[in-house]
């Protein structure tokens, strides 16, 4: 049955240049699970939002969108609340009430429900998503895991008949995504809801996935099945490798024959396949040397409340100078803890900490964040104080300000609101704001977050460009492929301290969950391989 009905859709923001969606044509029936790709700023998110008519976006719109045969904009706001899911990228901004029980009744109390049934409900959905440890506690005690598993069985308790879900794993470490991600599988084997999905992280997507609908300039580019991507790699979808899975990439990259992998296991089997080496073949990736530590964290200790426990627990850390160092580690480990106390934006009650060997209690706010520290939040729009996007990098440094927009590629995007613009751009915005106060240090919380893979392979050349410059980089991050093609050094913080620090490639060769899914593929073959670059080097090097 035909449930989503998309007719020559149209849309362009207050501002804008061209069209944020250029003619869209869809059908979706019921029960199929859609996963929507595409570079940052191709129409992903501003599509998603038509399907829901409280959350489309102010603007020029034409064509239709019909829900079940009728017109989306006549349905009544309680059937399309109860009918049509919406799961937002950014776990906390979506949690309303202060107790988890609350959270979940929340949906059904605003539409009115009778009691009996909303405690059946709420019964059920702490049962089935596994909340029931956790059922009393307050929403601000949360791992962003649970966050976003709350947010999704909040928005199930309404038993809707369409999930939509707008880069739900953005803001989560490498094992809640997979977990969310399997939980999605899940909801759309067992209960057969309808399923569509922008994310860039597709490793865990793609194998669940019935449809693959490809977003270029606001046009659908492609729509097939995840193989059929994948056997294009090579062809008229070329632009969409370096965002598909490690398989799939790797495949394409060595020339593979015969069908595409889609999965980790699928392509170690096909590299078991083609490797015609006897022995396994090492190498050893240079990584940068020690430098005299830019940052110096010495036994620090710090909690949020003087009653809860320590969030660091005698942390001592060294961020070698000119070098760009990643912190990893799961939800709730203390990282953008670790990061704010480094940068001074947090006061720990014992330890020290020192930046370029001066103590930061000491530094002069004006002097700190004026050429010393710069600081990107993972909320990037506490930023955002102005109306276009120009307004807002002039604000900082007039001068420089459009050849900022140039480097990070914001010009096509400079009378736009920065609201208007996708999750990615707005990172990029929020990255020429910080750049421009010229840091000798940059503080970076989650910069990848909504990135399309085009643009991270661009700001990890900037990166590389800055520490050439002799700025250090300090970097937390989830983003486990772009650490291991970019960071010098990683290491990995655990219950307020750090469990291991390395250079790169140690570091992932290493580790089984916190690697790359190409080291996964080829360890056996390619112990020291942790980038599909490595591997489809070293694949060709080996005459497989």
């Amino acid at each position: 049955m035909e449930q989503i009905q998309i007719k020559d859709l149209h849309f362009s923001y207050p501002l804008g240049q061209g069209e944020a969606l250029a003619g869209v044509d869809l059908t979706i029936r019921a029960g199929e699970y859609v996963a929507l790709c595409g570079e940052s700023g191709c129409g992903k998110t501003t599509l998603l939002r038509h399907l829901k008519t409280a959350l489309m976006p102010n603007g020029k719109r034409g064509g239709s969108v019909r829900f079940c045969g009728a017109l989306l904009d006549t349905l009544d706001a309680r059937t399309q609340a109860s009918r049509i899911g919406f799961v937002f990228q950014d776990p906390e901004s979506a949690v309303v009430t202060d107790k988890v029980y609350h959270e979940l009744a929340f949906g059904l109390e605003s539409l009115g429900m009778p009691q009996g049934e909303m405690r059946l409900r709420v019964a059920e959905m702490a049962s089935y998503f596994g909340i029931e440890p956790w059922f009393n506690m307050p929403t601000d005690e949360l791992s962003g895991g649970q966050l976003q598993i709350l947010n999704l069985a909040s928005v199930m308790a309404l038993h809707p008949d369409v999930l939509l879900l707008d880069e739900p794993t953005s803001q989560l470490d490498p094992v809640a995504a997979a977990d969310f991600l399997a939980t999605i599988d899940r909801i759309h084997r067992e209960l057969g809801l309808t399923i569509i999905l922008t994310e860039h992280r597709l490793e865990d997507v793609l194998p669940c996935a019935d449809r693959v609908i490809v977003m270029h300039h606001g046009r659908v580019a492609a729509d097939c099945t995840p193989r059929e991507i994948g056997n294009s790699l090579t062809g008229e979808l070329a632009f969409l490798r370096d965002s598909m899975p490690a398989a799939m990439r790797i495949w394409a990259g060595a020339d593979g024959k015969g069908a595409c992998p889609l999965t980790v296991c699928e392509g170690k089997q096909w590299l078991t396949r083609t490797v015609t080496a006897a022995e396994p073949v090492r190498r050893t990736l240079a990584s940068a040397p020690a430098e005299e530590p830019a940052v110096r964290m010495r036994e620090v200790f710090f909690t949020y409340d003087k009653n809860a426990p320590d969030v660091l627990r005698g942390l001592s850390m060294d961020v070698p100078r000119g070098a760009v160092f990643a912190l990893l580690g799961g939800n709730g480990a203390g990282k953008s803890t670790a990061m704010k106390a480094a940068a001074g934006l947090l006061k720990p009650y014992r330890g020290r900490i020192e930046l370029s060997g001066r103590d930061v209690r000491k530094i002069p706010q004006k002097e700190l964040y004026h050429g010393l520290a710069g600081v990107l939040p993972q909320q990037v729009r506490a930023l955002f104080t102005e109306k276009t996007v120009r307004l807002e990098l002039e604000s900082v440094d007039r001068g420089g300000a459009q050849a900022m927009a140039d480097r990070l590629h914001l010009t096509a995007l400079l009378d736009r609101h920065p609201y208007d613009i996708s999750g990615g751009e707005q990172q990029r915005l929020a990255l020429g704001k910080v750049l421009l106060t010229h840091p000798r240090i940059l503080f970076l919380d989650e910069p990848t977050k909504g990135m399309d893979s085009a643009f991270k392979s661009q700001f990890g050349t900037l990166l590389r460009e800055l520490t050439t410059e002799g700025v250090t980089v300090f970097m937390v991050s989830h983003d486990v492929e772009f650490c291991a093609a970019n960071a010098d050094r990683c290491a990995m913080l655990f219950d307020g301290m750090l469990a291991a620090e390395a250079p790169t490639v140690p570091f992932f060769s290493g580790n089984t969950f916190y690697t790359t899914a190409a080291n996964r593929i080829a360890r056996h073959v390619f112990p020291d391989a942790i980038t599909d670059e490595d591997v489809i080097a070293l694949c060709r090097a080996n005459r497989c």
